[in-house]
C-alpha cells in the first residue's frame, strides 16, 4: 500500500508495517494456509491492526487468509453499520457475531460497579467459538506495547506476579492460538496512524464512563513517567523481552537450591552495572 503524496503518512505507514512484521517473524504468527480472524472492535488499535495484515498478506511469500469478526454485543448507542460498511468498501471477507452480553452484564453486575472482568470473560468464550466455526487456525488481537507493560503492573500491583500479554499463546480453552501482530507499536503511534488514515472509529465508552477502572489508574501513570522520563515506558517493554530466570526469585524458573559452581560455564554471561541508587545490578 502506497500513499502518495503525503509522506507523512507513508513514513507512518513503514515503521508501523516494520515493527508488526518484525513482530509476526520473531514469534512465528503466520504459517503457510492459516485463516486469522482478525478481531475488529472498531478502535484505531483493531483497525491500524487489520491494514497492516492485508498489507503483509499481499506482500508475503506465503499464502494466508483473513477474515475480520466483530462481535456486536448491544450496547446502547452502538453504530452496527460503521464497521460493515467499512469492510465492504474495503474487500474484506468479515462476520459479524451479533451476543446480548451487555445485558446479561446488566443483570449481574451491580449499578457502579466494574463491568469488564466479566465482559471479556463472555467476550473471549464468543469469540473462540467463533473462530472454531470458522476453522480459523490463529486469532488476532489488537494489543500494543503499552497494553502489554500496563498488564505488567496490573498484575504486580493487584495479582502479586509478574506477568504479562504473550506476543503468542494457546488459548484458556486449549483450541486457539492467539496472537498479537501489534505488540512492537507505541498506542501514540497507532492512534497518530488512525487519524491520518481516517479510520470511522467508533467509541470505546459504549458501556458507560468507568474513570476509576485499575488500569487507567496504570494507564495515567505510566504516561506521566512517559512525560516525565521519556522512554522509560519502552525500556520497561524491552525488559519484558530480556528476562534473567536466574536473577528473580521463582524457583519453578530456575534451581536455586540445586546451584553449585560446577554450574558456572553454563550460567550466561551478565553485565553488571550500578543503578540509579547505587545498588549492584
Amino acid at each position: 500500500m502506497k500513499f502518495t503524496g503525503n509522506s507523512e503518512l507513508s513514513r507512518a505507514h513503514k515503521k508501523i508495517r516494520s515493527l508488526v512484521g518484525s513482530a509476526v517473524s520473531d514469534y512465528n504468527m503466520v504459517e503457510e494456509g492459516d485463516l486469522i480472524m482478525v478481531c475488529l472492535s472498531g478502535g484505531a488499535d483493531s483497525y491500524t491492526m487489520l491494514d497492516m495484515l492485508l498489507g503483509l498478506q499481499q506482500a508475503a511469500p506465503i499464502h494466508f487468509d483473513i477474515v475480520a469478526v466483530n462481535l456486536d454485543q448491544k450496547q446502547p448507542g452502538f453504530p452496527a453499520q460503521v464497521l460493515p460498511d467499512y469492510l465492504e468498501a474495503a474487500g474484506v471477507e468479515y462476520r459479524i457475531i451479533e451476543e446480548d452480553t451487555f445485558s446479561v452484564v446488566q443483570s449481574i453486575i451491580p449499578l457502579g460497579k466494574t463491568t469488564c472482568s466479566l465482559c471479556s470473560r463472555l467476550r473471549r468464550g464468543i469469540l473462540y467459538n467463533t473462530a472454531e466455526e470458522l476453522g480459523a487456525t490463529k486469532i488476532a488481537l489488537g494489543h500494543h506495547a503499552d497494553d502489554m507493560v500496563e498488564t505488567l503492573f496490573l498484575n504486580m500491583f493487584y495479582n502479586g506476579r509478574i506477568k504479562s500479554m504473550p506476543a503468542k499463546l494457546i488459548s484458556d480453552d486449549k483450541r486457539n492460538i492467539v496472537i498479537r501482530p501489534m505488540a512492537y507499536i507505541r498506542e501514540p503511534a497507532i492512534k497518530a496512524y488512525a487519524e491520518m488514515r481516517q479510520f470511522p472509529i467508533i467509541p470505546c465508552n459504549l458501556c458507560g464512563s468507568q474513570p476509576n477502572l485499575q488500569r487507567q489508574t496504570v494507564k495515567a501513570m505510566l504516561r506521566q513517567w512517559d512525560e516525565t522520563n521519556p522512554g522509560r515506558v519502552q525500556n520497561i517493554f524491552n525488559a519484558l523481552t530480556r528476562v534473567t530466570p536466574s536473577h528473580l526469585l521463582d524457583r519453578k524458573l530456575f534451581d536455586f537450591a540445586g546451584l553449585s559452581l560446577s554450574d558456572a560455564e553454563g550460567l550466561p554471561e551478565l553485565d553488571y552495572s550500578i543503578d540509579a541508587v547505587g545498588n549492584m545490578i
